[in-house]
């Protein structure tokens, strides 16, 4: 086994573990969070935490990845034996066996521990209780003795006699509470015998005779049966007794051999003394006999112990039951009693005398107890031990199998884990095999598309600018049908391919939005032109109004936007034969706040008197319009605006069971659709996607056989720049009079007049406008008469056309189509826009520049002088399109040279030379136009250096001191990196293929002069 393959089983287990972890940490913490005290005192970092917690959770879940793709990247590939995981499967298995056996092992013996310390507690604590009490017997023993010294022998005669001595020991036995008796016995000397025996009426008996047993049973015994005691030094009668041992008195203690030791010890140590175990007479129970002497008065504390012996005067003794005092004792604990108890004097190691308890002998635990009667020469001990059997350490026998038990789960999730995880890297491997191929063939398909697109436009600009050319030359009526189809047919074409490329970058992501000012009303003043002819065909109505809030300058993507509405009027103007198409743009607070917007449409209140489905329901599901509060999602920024466009028309409607798939790419309505209208299904669906990066929502309402309304919401930055008026300064002052029945109508044409600085007042018919004219109040200057308000009363009409002649009075009609224009006044063709309605009322009224040919073109005269006196050079390895771009240039007024390379342009680009621009294709042969472009601005920066520096003289360089010639990019591929690699490079501008003449005149006038207002 290589270690590579035990590394990569280390980095398995551990991947697992730390899987493991991550899923159980959250939940703990979250656990945490919820129930515990931290959500009443730690507010505000839970008001924070969830972020800090997501951080740091990104942050660990990208460095797992990384880790995780270094392993399978590295490791992972190499895959681990089935044979050495089952060695190590079972490896597993026996080490947690062992394991579990030594924690049993463990707990048992911590179990057996704990009882050995709950045993010593228990005998140590009877011990004590049985020397304590010990000790209060033998102290009020003492007691005894010091008062027997002083009221019998300190008194003559003696205070105390038997009768006075049973009573007090018997009123004070519960002082004694371990004694069965206590005795006192006078000093006798063999020479006060037989005075001592006459006083007191008795002889002194021995305790012990050769012919006497010593324990007698109570009913058997009789004191008079013993003997006298034989002669000796001294004698020690008992004279004072308790009833319960009154048998004693006569008895001479020194008789006996156990009683005369202890009796000796006594008064010469001057300290309790015990005797060794014994059956008590009467009772046969094991006793021990206590014993004090009784000294003198005048016996000084530090006396020696033959001053002791001299000093005593008799001898105290008390009678310790000690079966009867331990079971006292245990009486007391009857709630403890779980240990059985030995007592034993210990004074003989080797044979220790047995006091209580039984003698049989148990294995079991056992502790031993030492105890201190006082008696420094005798030795006492306590022995305990449990009277149950030590239970099963159930606890130890759960505990170990359940470790063993979940070492197994693990052991056996572990093995499913790493037959998963070799599953999970084949079909990972398989996986990256499928994205690899995925990846290749959207290369493939991407590089397609461009390639593509490239051909197709290339020659696509030599058809399309050939045919511009075509019509500028003399055709007849029906060749010029001609070649305007086939204008069209090509448009379409290319609009075809933009929406394919637009398609798939969406599908790949890359599709990337600018940011640049752009005037909002301009776009859609292009966008009326391009639908222009199409509606006046139909006759059918376009309008837009755009409110006077919106700010003339946004910063966003003027193609993308424009993109979106040619689409949704593109879709209308298809469907619609009758009615109208109205644009509107108002800000989203104008729309939340307003009622006139929101307003329900009826048919008096619509632009063509047509119903329209509501447009609020288009809106509807908007997030914007669906929080409470009026602003509570318009952009927070004061810079930031957030505009909401609808397009309405009143065509032929969705289908319901079409309305679902409106946005889904390259679905139609129904199959016919896109033979009747033409169209491939994706233009919603890139509208859809281009609002969403505009950070908006599109949504629609559409009414089979009323209309639809789409309405998209996008958030622009506030441009502020107002755009100027002085090129339409001939209108300052003057004042319009619009005449329509139609409210909404009438304020589109007031809004359009307004733009170009006329003021304007509103009248429903020709009469009120007339009374409004004779009234003199305001000075009217022109008439703007809507055509279905002309034409209801033509009589009327010609005397209201006449008497505004009278007072010269400029009268102009408002009409959607040629075929509804009648002889008489000035005719204005809708839809109306700045420019087209600028240079109808320069001409009508014979201000300003009155221009000619058709309305809203520019003379053909001007245009020869437009670029006039500037030279440029273009440069394109295809021949047609060299032949296209010079024509198109050349009909602006320019002088126009060609290169067909890269290399002629660097040579001929060198300075000093006498080109004002240069459009350069990209894709050329031997050397592309950016590799040109970048020699070109090396050539110009180290002539400028060369310049600034003095090194060459100014005049060489035809006094120029900063060369930089501007070069335009002329290239098919419209893809946004190149566009990107155009600007790294050093070119200044981009034209795509195919172009237009305007769009070269555009791109290019950029650097000479401002373009004129009616081109714009």
């Amino acid at each position: 086994m290589s270690f590579l393959h035990v590394l990569g089983l280390g980095l398995k287990l551990g991947h697992l573990i730390l899987m493991l972890c991550c899923s159980f940490l959250p939940l703990i913490s979250m656990n945490w969070f919820i129930n515990g005290d931290a959500m009443e005192t730690k507010t505000a970092f839970l008001r924070d935490g969830p972020e800090v917690w997501l951080k740091w959770w990104e942050k660990i879940c990208g460095k797992s990845c990384k880790i995780h793709q270094h392993y399978y990247q590295y490791i992972g590939s190499k895959k681990l034996g089935k044979t050495w995981w089952k060695k190590l499967l079972v490896s597993w298995v026996l080490f947690w066996t062992i394991v579990s056996c030594g924690l049993f092992w463990y707990m048992s013996s911590q179990a057996t521990e704990k009882r050995k310390e709950t045993l010593a507690s228990m005998c140590d604590e009877r011990g004590r209780m049985l020397q304590d009490q010990f000790n209060v017997s033998m102290n009020h023993v003492q007691a005894m003795s010091i008062l027997i010294s002083t009221f019998h022998h300190g008194k003559n005669p003696s205070a105390i006699d038997q009768r006075t001595f049973a009573s007090y020991t018997e009123r004070t036995a519960f002082e004694r509470p371990l004694t069965s008796g206590v005795a006192y016995a006078v000093r006798v000397l063999h020479s006060e015998r037989d005075e001592f025996e006459k006083l007191q009426g008795w002889s002194i008996k021995s305790m012990d005779t050769p012919q006497q047993n010593p324990v007698h049973k109570e009913d058997d015994y009789a004191a008079e049966l013993l003997e006298p005691s034989p002669v000796q030094e001294e004698y020690a009668p008992v004279i004072f007794a308790q009833d319960t041992i009154s048998h004693i008195v006569s008895l001479d203690l020194l008789s006996g051999k156990e009683d005369r030791e202890n009796v000796l010890r006594a008064r010469a140590s001057g300290k309790g003394v015990l005797t060794a175990p014994f059956r008590l007479i009467k009772t046969n129970r094991l006793g021990v006999i206590l014993t004090f002497a009784v000294y003198k008065m005048d016996l000084p504390s530090n006396a020696t112990p033959n001053e002791r012996i001299q000093a005593t005067l008799g001898y105290l003794g008390g009678v310790f039951d000690i079966e009867s005092l331990v079971e006292k004792l245990l009486q007391q604990l009857a709630s403890k009693q779980t240990i059985l108890v030995n007592v034993y004097d210990t004074t003989n190691l080797s044979h220790p005398i047995s006091m209580y308890g039984s003698n049989v002998s148990d294995n079991g635990l056992e502790h031993y107890s030492a105890l201190n009667f006082g008696d420094p020469f005798r030795k006492h001990g306590m022995r305990c031990r449990f009277k149950q059997k030590p239970p099963w350490p159930w606890l130890a026998i759960s505990t170990s199998i359940g470790i063993l038990v979940i070492a197994l789960l693990i052991g056996h999730i572990f093995n499913a884990t790493v037959n998963r995880i070799a599953k999970v890297e084949d079909d990972f491997h398989k996986m990256m095999e499928l994205k690899k191929l995925a990846e290749a063939a959207g290369v493939a398909k991407s590089q397609f598309l461009a390639t593509v697109s490239h051909e197709i436009r290339t020659p696509m600009n030599g058809v399309l600018g050939m045919l511009h050319m075509l019509m500028d030359t003399d055709l007849d009526i029906t060749q010029q049908d001609y070649v305007r189809t086939a204008q069209a047919s090509g448009k379409a074409l290319v609009s075809l391919i933009n929406e394919v490329l637009d398609q798939a970058r969406i599908e790949s992501g890359k599709i990337e939005l600018e940011a640049v000012p752009f005037a909002l009303r301009e776009i859609l003043d292009d966008v009326l032109s391009l639908f222009s002819g199409k509606s006046q065909e139909k006759g059918v109505e376009l309008a837009v109004y755009i409110s006077d809030r919106v700010p003339e300058m946004v910063i966003g993507d003027p193609g993308r936007f424009r993109q979106i509405i040619t689409n949704l009027m593109g879709n209308s103007i298809k469907f619609t034969d009758r009615g109208h198409i109205f644009v509107t743009v108002h800000l989203a607070e104008e729309v939340m706040n307003s009622i006139d917007v929101t307003a329900e449409p009826t048919s008096h209140n619509t632009l063509s008197g047509i119903p329209v489905a509501d447009r609020r329901l288009s809106w509807a599901r908007f997030k914007t319009f669906n929080q409470e509060g009026p602003t509570c999602t318009l952009p927070s920024s004061s810079d930031l605006i957030n505009l909401i466009v609808s397009v309405e028309d009143t065509g032929a409607g969705i289908p319901l069971e079409a309305q679902s798939r409106v946005f889904t790419p390259f679905m139609q309505v129904g199959p016919s659709i896109s033979r009747t209208h033409g169209g491939t299904g994706i233009g919603l669906s890139i509208s859809k996607c281009l609002v969403g990066l505009m950070n908006g929502e599109i949504g629609f309402v559409s009414v089979p056989k009323v209309g639809s309304t789409f309405t998209f919401t996008t958030v622009f930055t506030n441009g502020y720049n107002k755009q100027s008026n002085s090129v339409l300064s001939e209108f300052e002052g003057m004042t319009a009079l619009v005449l329509d029945d139609r409210p909404i109508r009438a304020q589109v044409s007031r809004y359009h007049i307004q733009r170009i600085g006329i003021r304007v007042e509103v009248a429903s018919g020709l009469k009120q406008g007339f009374d409004m004219i004779s009234g003199g109040n305001t000075p009217i200057n022109m008439v703007l008469v809507e055509n279905e308000v002309w034409e209801k009363d033509l009589s009327l009409s010609n005397r209201f056309m006449n008497n505004l002649q009278k007072i010269d009075i400029k009268l102009f009609l408002l009409a959607n189509s040629i075929g509804l224009t009648r002889v008489g006044p000035t005719v204005i063709m809708k839809p109306l826009r700045a420019s087209m309605l600028a240079a109808s009322l320069q001409r009508a009224m014979g201000v300003g520049n009155k221009g000619s040919g058709r309305i809203g073109e520019i003379p053909g005269v001007s245009l020869q002088n437009l670029l006039l006196g500037k030279t440029i050079l273009v440069v394109d390895d295809n021949n047609v399109n060299l032949r296209v771009a010079a024509g198109a240039l050349k009909k602006y007024g320019a002088d126009v040279v060609c290169a067909d390379s890269g290399k002629k342009a660097i040579s001929m680009l060198k300075p000093p030379h006498q080109y004002d621009a240069c459009f350069m294709d990209i894709q050329m042969p031997e050397m592309d136009g950016f590799e040109a472009t970048r020699r070109i601005r090396n050539m110009e920066q180290n002539v400028n250096s060369r310049i600034q520096h003095g090194e060459v003289p100014i005049e060489v360089y035809n006094n120029i001191t900063n060369w930089h010639v501007p070069i335009l990019a002329m290239t098919a591929d419209v893809i946004q990196a190149t566009y990107e690699e155009c600007v790294r490079c050093g070119m200044d501008g981009y034209v795509s293929k195919p172009f237009e003449a305007e769009q070269l005149y555009r791109e290019v006038a950029r650097f000479f002069q401002k373009v004129p207002y009616w081109n714009q």
